[in-house]
């Protein structure tokens, strides 16, 4: 038996306990009044385990001050935010002997480490009635694990620490490797090599930690153990929810968080028996949306009944409380029906001529976006200068043909149609509006969804409730070809400050290529 060590997992971005975790790593959320981690190192040292490596990436600089504290090694996953935490567990595998191995996010009421371990185990609470959680569906008579399996009931689950004695550790680091750099184990948790692998692994033990081990998803199962959240969370998301509502935090429920967006992260949740969408702008979005606009353009739709109906929203740094519209769907853009929806909906829009405060000058966003994103060495098309020119052309092209400019949309997507039960639509999400040639969000929307010519201009044509004439369609073309290339270089200044868009911004740099050259033709025969 050698002296064990520890390793802790606190790299993921915990979304689930949105918002307490929009501000504060999991692993850092206090119960009575102590961070979850801190507690776990204080168990540690006290069963004299001082070797202990915490894995972080998300707001990892928020663990720094540990390493004072308490001595700890940090070792950061760049990986943090596409993969799940085998990933994490990969990075310090070199660090697998007699090895503790512990979530960031488990609340343990009793210290279960030991200065020395016999056998590899799990942490297994007893769950009652039917779970969710991975479990025991198999066991040896003398408690090893046989088969695990998602879901069941009346079984003893897979949650809370683990330890991995020497032998456990040797065998197991061989697999971590190998799945490690298979393409499904993006989304694996380091269980499902044990999951996977038991029957060629050695022995691990089943450790009863009934009513000791607790894992806490989100706010509500956090505030069912430690009441004190139901006052105040020390989060300013929940401080800003009470005060615009004139409520108490704890009157506050039913928070899930909804799919992230490229630019915000937004949850709905509950409260006096009505459910509403709290959006909170990324961190770098100030950069990107004129959140002044966005205010301006929903203020001046608020009579029309067109968009999702506003409850609060601060000019300044974009949050925006709005009441969820419930059993809707994104519109799809391959359904006619629903194609039609939004292209009259957004010529609703564009006939109330509203004029705005700001323009969406395209070229002056290109521009801009292009020069932030090369301090970061973010464009890495090879021929960017040479497409930037034909760009240009497209601009002077654009100011010949002298349209009156309004209200437009600017990130017109088929996502921000919203269907409702009735086949009635709402439009949501004005964060790039401005000024602007309206057809530019009939392109918009195109490219978005990936259309090609014929789509195109069938969109213009429920758009227009006629088919386009040729100045029209050149438009269209027009907007997709430079509405294209802004998108590509946004993508390009996203994915270097640590957003992921895998074949985003090639497929829209390919879209400026196409029409480039359509809009070269058709310039020549008008």
């Amino acid at each position: 038996m050698s002296h064990a060590n520890a390793i802790i997992l606190a790299a993921g971005l915990g979304e689930r306990a949105a918002p307490l975790t929009f501000e504060t790593p999991k692993g850092l959320l206090k119960v009575y009044g102590v961070p979850m981690i801190e507690r776990q190192i204080e168990q540690l040292l006290e069963k004299e385990i001082s070797e202990i490596v915490i894995v972080v990436g998300y707001m990892k600089e928020k663990f720094d001050y540990l390493i004072d504290k308490y001595g700890v090694e940090l070792v950061f996953n760049p990986e943090f935010a596409k993969k799940n935490n085998l990933a994490s567990l990969y990075f310090v595998r070199d660090k697998l002997n007699s090895t503790y191995l512990i979530m960031s996010d488990i609340y343990m009421t009793e210290n279960i480490f030991s200065v020395a371990e016999s056998t590899s185990w799990s942490s297994c609470p007893f769950f009652t009635g039917k779970t969710d959680e991975w479990i025991v569906s198999e066991k040896t008579q003398d408690g090893i694990i046989r088969e695990i399996l998602i879901g069941g009931e009346n079984a003893y689950g897979i949650q809370g620490p683990a330890y991995f004695s020497p032998e456990f550790s040797t065998v197991f680091k061989t697999f971590l490797e190998d799945y490690y750099n298979r393409a499904e184990s993006k989304d694996y948790y380091w269980e499902h090599i044990l999951k996977l692998e038991l029957k060629n692994l050695p022995p691990m033990y089943i450790k009863d930690t009934t009513g000791v081990v607790y894992e806490f998803e989100n706010l509500e199962e956090l505030r069912r153990f430690d009441t004190s959240y139901f006052e105040e969370t020390n989060n300013l998301v929940m401080q800003t929810i009470a005060n615009v509502f004139k409520c108490s935090q704890g009157d506050v429920s039913e928070i899930s968080v909804i799919k992230e967006g490229m630019s915000n992260r937004s949850f709905k949740f509950a409260l006096n028996s009505k459910t509403y969408v709290f959006r909170l702008p990324g961190a770098d979005t100030g950069k990107l949306v004129n959140r002044q606009t966005e205010k301006e353009a929903y203020e001046a739709l608020a009579p029309y009944n067109l968009t999702d109906k506003v409850i609060f929203f601060d000019g300044s740094s974009g949050i925006k409380i709005s009441e969820f519209i419930e059993d809707c769907h994104n519109s799809d853009p391959y359904n006619d029906y629903e194609l039609k929806l939004g292209m009259e909906m957004l010529a609703k829009i564009h006939k109330l001529n509203i004029k705005l405060s700001s323009d969406f000058d395209i070229e002056n966003k290109t521009f801009y976006y292009t020069k932030i994103a090369k301090e970061l060495n973010a464009i890495r098309f090879l021929d960017f200068d040479e497409m930037t020119v034909k760009m240009k052309r497209l601009y002077k092209l654009k100011k010949c043909l002298n349209i009156e400019e309004f209200f437009c949309h600017g990130d017109f997507l088929h996502a921000n149609v919203l269907v409702l039960p009735d086949k009635t639509g709402k439009l949501i999400d004005f964060e790039f509006c401005g000024n602007g040639d309206p057809i530019m969000d009939v392109s918009m929307y195109s490219i978005f969804s990936d259309f090609d010519s014929g789509r195109m201009e069938l969109a213009l044509q429920f758009y227009l409730g006629r088919v386009a004439d040729e100045q029209e369609k050149l438009r269209l073309y027009l907007y997709a070809a430079i509405g294209a290339f802004l998108w590509t270089v946004w993508g390009e200044y996203k994915q270097a400050n640590g957003s992921e868009f895998g074949d985003y911004m090639m497929k829209q740099y390919r879209y400026a290529k196409k029409y480039y050259k359509i809009c070269e033709e058709m310039a020549e025969n008008l």
